[in-house]
């Protein structure tokens, strides 16, 4: 009865969705929105997916264009976030962190809006010389990653007001 009742959230103008670890499972025939249908939903600009323990990114995400702040925190995503990402024109803060994640795509460099992105506590090897076109990044915390101390000054040297957090 209560599922019934959520799937009018649909209708709703979202801006912000924090969703349940018990709620990705769950399926339309029992009454609770598909949190895919739920992503695509134009008015949202805000998405918490941390700590649900993902393995991989919902590829939806990058269906909805408005979104402005992504967090993926705290999950079990391995390899290199998708390149989709580039998809993600208005995102203004991506957290990353506490992952599992060796790699970033140079499609990152592609979101000229970013201002903080946190990538601290993955298992990154190197960075994306890409992310030099970052004009507008605030803060990027790359801390407790083994990525090279090269990639990063030729980044930072494009980058003179962004703050570098590293170990």
């Amino acid at each position: 009865m209560i599922y019934m009742k959520l799937k009018l959230i649909l209708l709703l103008p979202l801006t912000l969705l924090v969703i349940g670890a018990g709620c990705l499972n769950k399926s339309e025939e029992s009454g609770f929105p598909n949190p895919a249908r739920i992503i695509e939903n134009n008015n949202l600009n805000k998405v918490d997916l941390s700590n649900k323990n993902l393995n991989r990114v919902p590829m939806e995400i990058f269906d909805n264009t408005n979104i402005t702040e992504l967090d993926l925190s705290g999950n079990n995503l391995t390899g290199a976030l998708p390149a989709e990402i580039r998809k993600l024109r208005k995102l203004k803060v991506l957290n990353l962190k506490n992952n599992r994640m060796t790699g970033l795509p140079a499609e990152l460099g592609q979101l000229t809006d970013l201002e903080i992105l946190d990538v601290s506590n993955n298992q990154l090897t190197g960075l994306p010389y890409e992310l030099g076109n970052l004009k507008k990044l605030k803060t990027m915390n790359l801390s407790g990653n083994n990525y090279s101390r090269q990639d990063l000054e030729k980044i930072k040297k494009e980058l003179p007001l962004t703050n570098f957090i590293t170990d």
